[in-house]
């Protein structure tokens, strides 16, 4: 029993790793998004919301945050490029 608890224990370190580096990259590409809203370049704010809305929904896909955060999250992003772009 030890060896498949170890094998266990590995395998869930590994996991542990992969989904670290998948949250990290979701807050880097929602933290581009944030920079070029406050930038206040509209290009740039666009081209940076369809990268985090891939990114989130990969993220979503790949249960390392769950659909409904991600559709919060996206639709608030969408909201904030919406009123960003009014002005």
């Amino acid at each position: 029993m030890s060896l498949i608890w170890r094998r266990a224990i590995r395998k869930i370190a590994a996991r542990t790793e992969v989904n670290k580096a998948r949250r990290t990259r979701v807050r880097t590409f929602l933290r581009k998004f944030q920079e070029a809203v406050t930038g206040g370049d509209a290009g740039a704010a666009k081209t940076a919301f369809v990268e985090a809305q891939s990114e989130l929904m990969r993220a979503v896909s790949k249960g390392v945050v769950h659909k409904n955060t991600g559709s919060r999250k996206v639709g608030r992003l969408a909201a904030q490029l919406k009123k960003m772009s009014a002005a």
